[in-house]
């Protein structure tokens, strides 16, 4: 994290869980990453929030060999509680990231798919929800 995404890492980003399902990154209210309103600041989360989903993708991408780019074209948020404490962001559309790429090698043909990422803080409550529109490109 620290030499792909710096900025993540200064805010405390990490991975806590990966496996061919789900994905969840923690990230914990300190005072570098707070807002005004002493929680932690939007960016943050949504840094927080697009890398589970973003390492699913990238976790496919490796296991086939496969020369294939990524990007978010669009990206939602609802914020329902402050965050505040240790934050965990879960997605949990492996499969349908396996989809994706399988349809994108077997047709050559460029693949969107929207995953989210919840984000419950220690209480068990949800305190925002990200949605990442991803476009996946093979590239010959």
């Amino acid at each position: 994290t620290l030499f792909k995404l710096p900025g993540a890492w200064l805010m405390g980003v990490r991975m806590c869980h990966l496996d061919e399902e789900t994905a969840i990154a923690t990230v914990k209210h300190r005072w570098l990453n707070q807002n005004p309103f002493n929680s932690m600041f939007w960016a943050v989360q949504g840094m927080a929030a697009e890398f589970p989903t973003g390492i699913l993708i990238t976790r496919e991408i490796r296991r086939r060999k496969m020369n294939i780019s990524m990007l978010v074209l669009n990206n939602k948020a609802h914020f329902s509680k402050k965050a505040t404490g240790r934050i965990n962001f879960t997605c949990t559309q492996g499969e349908e990231v396996k989809k994706a790429i399988t349809t994108l090698i077997e047709t050559k043909t460029p693949q969107t798919l929207w995953l989210h990422a919840e984000g419950v803080n220690e209480k068990g409550q949800i305190v925002s929800q990200f949605s990442f529109e991803w476009t996946l490109l093979l590239k010959e």
